[in-house]
This record gives structure tokens, C-alpha cells and sequence, in this order.
């Protein structure tokens, strides 16, 4: 392969922690033609040692043990600017989402993204873009919404705040969300902190009335 085809590929770094992942994501990003795989790393630890050579991406694990992706992609953004940092995750927390993108990341998606639209994020971002799964642009939406009134409630606590406007009591909505009630009373403790109240029907009724659900 000549030199001038190697510089047109978009290279691409891996942060990932679970083996199989790791490795289909490899095979994924190597098998198609305009991309390139040239490092691979285990956790965020072994991406700051390691990498020397600034990628054109880099698909980045939230999760890792030791250090978060989030902290990671801190680090590495203020090393090599230039770089495009997608987060590849399970998670829909609102607030991993805000932190990402606070940290310098420019897309975040759903590790069951399909293999070409993984593909597509990645050209997509290096053209300017912010790549994100349906549910993730979803979630940011209605979080903006959300936030408006100052309240910053997560999917999690929106859920069960839903329930409980719906009539369901704590062993209901645990058995719902498949959750333990002890998980559900923390949540609602939380809900009724924000919201500035102090009961269940408090609760319900600012949720209706402000149209937070």
C-alpha cells in the first residue's frame, strides 16, 4: 500500500476493556477500506502511558476500571486537540452524557450502534459533526428541557416519577424497573430534593402542572 492511500485513511484508537468488544471493533475498524487501527489499549491508564501518536479518533469506553473514559478523554483532548473523541457505551445517564461532552468528547453512542453507522460517527465527527444514538439525542433533548426549570432529573428518577404520577406504589414501580424498593426510595428522596417538596402528592402535582413527564 503506497504512502498517499495510508494518509487517507482516518486513523482510529480503541479504549475498551471487555476483550470481545475490543476485538470486534478492531476487526471492524481495520476491515474497512478509509480506516486504519494502529492502537488498541485495555483501560484509560494504559492510553495516557501509551499513546504517542495522535489518532484521528478514538471510539472511548466509559466504564474502564481505574480511571472513567470521561476522565480519560480529559486528558487526552488538552495532549492532542486535534483528535475526535466518540464515547461507546451502555450508559444513558443524562449526567455521563453532559460530562462527555464536557470533557471534549464530540459524540456518544450506544454499544449496539450498528457496525456501519459506528463507521459513519466516525467520518461524521471528523467532518464537525455530533454523532449520537437516537436515545442519546432523546435524552439530551428532554434533559434540556428538564433543566430549564432548574430541576436536572435523571432518565432513572423521570421513570419512576412517571410511576408513581401513574398511582404505582414503591414495591410496584422496584418490580417494574426491576430494581430493589430500597433503590426506588434513594431515587424518590432525590426526586423530592429537586423538586423542592416534601411529599408524594407534592411530587405528582408540581410534575403535572410544570409538564415535567
Amino acid at each position: 500500500m503506497n504512502t498517499e492511500s495510508m494518509e487517507n485513511k482516518i486513523s482510529v484508537s480503541i479504549v475498551e476493556d471487555d476483550d470481545e468488544i475490543r476485538e470486534s471493533l478492531s476487526i471492524l475498524i481495520q476491515g474497512n477500506e478509509g480506516f486504519s487501527c494502529e492502537q488498541i489499549f485495555p483501560d484509560c491508564e494504559s492510553a495516557l502511558d501509551k499513546m504517542i501518536k495522535a489518532p484521528d479518533a478514538v471510539l472511548m469506553d466509559i466504564d474502564l476500571p481505574g480511571k472513567s473514559g470521561i476522565e480519560g478523554v480529559k486528558v487526552l483532548k488538552e495532549r492532542f486537540p486535534e483528535t475526535e473523541f466518540i464515547m461507546l457505551t451502555i450508559s444513558e445517564e443524562t449526567s455521563h452524557v453532559f460530562d462527555s461532552l464536557c470533557a471534549g468528547a464530540g459524540g456518544y453512542l450506544k454499544k449496539n450502534t450498528p457496525p456501519s453507522k459506528i463507521l459513519d460517527a466516525i467520518k461524521e465527527v471528523r467532518s464537525g459533526g455530533s454523532p449520537m444514538s437516537m436515545e442519546i439525542a432523546r435524552l439530551v433533548v428532554e434533559s434540556f428541557r428538564t433543566q430549564k426549570k432548574g430541576y436536572d432529573l435523571t432518565e432513572r428518577e423521570r421513570e419512576i416519577l412517571q410511576k408513581l404520577c401513574k398511582g404505582h406504589s414503591y414495591k410496584m414501580i422496584a418490580a417494574n424497573l426491576y430494581i430493589d424498593i430500597n433503590t426506588v426510595k434513594y431515587h424518590i428522596k432525590n426526586i423530592y430534593k429537586k423538586l423542592q417538596v416534601n411529599s408524594k402528592g407534592e411530587a405528582i402535582s408540581k410534575s403535572l402542572k410544570e409538564n415535567l413527564i
